[in-house]
């Protein structure tokens, strides 16, 4: 029987999910946050990467659209089953806020400080196996309005890099180089699976 991922403590009124612009349900800040406070774990039923493509899609409507974190090579959160508020928070390509995991829990963590109304937003990096064509970055359009949007929730496949809070990115004594930087990063995504779309 697949596990359900514990919830960190209760977020309180920090934060509340409601009508977002950018798409659907957004999660916004109630009040004031610092960079660096912990706002969310991305709970959900934990199930196996083959698990996740038989379920695939959630809403034959939107068939690329699903309420998955990939953990890791193994697990998938699944959100549709047992998930909170931070299922609803939205991708953006300059993100106030970054997915932080922790042996293999994700916590949806500040990256800068967010003032009270701002909409909560992580880089989804997304990363697909099959080859970035245009038709396909279409079928994953961000609406994020960021003056860097990439205009689709795709990430590139070579030399992309998490959004990270400056104390992970910036050594405190010598600099490092952005290769270093790379692989040292983790980088946690939302899931997006193409096999049963494909088929559809």
């Amino acid at each position: 029987m697949p596990r359900t991922a514990t919830p960190a403590a209760a977020a309180g009124r920090r934060i509340q999910t409601r009508r977002s612009g950018v798409h659907g349900k957004g999660v916004f800040a109630v009040q004031d946050i610092a960079e660096g406070e912990v706002l969310i774990e991305y709970v959900g039923e934990i199930i196996s990467w083959q698990e996740a493509q038989d379920r695939h899609p959630h809403d034959p409507l939107q068939p690329n659209h699903t309420f998955y974190f990939h953990v890791d090579a193994d697990r998938v959160i699944d959100a549709n089953f047992g998930g909170n508020s931070s299922r609803w928070i939205n991708h953006s390509c300059a993100p106030n806020c970054y997915a932080d995991e922790r042996d293999g829990r994700i916590f949806i963590t500040a990256l800068r400080n967010i003032a009270a109304g701002e909409e909560l937003n992580y880089d989804y990096g997304l990363i697909i196996e099959e080859r970035y064509t245009k038709k396909l970055k279409a079928e994953y359009p961000c609406w994020c309005g960021a003056a860097t949007c990439r205009g689709t929730l795709l990430a590139p496949k070579r030399g992309w890099v998490p959004p990270l809070p400056r104390s992970q990115t910036e050594p405190l004594d010598a600099p490092q180089s952005p290769e270093s930087t790379a692989t040292s990063a983790k980088a946690p995504r939302r899931s997006r699976s193409r096999t049963r779309s494909a088929q559809a």
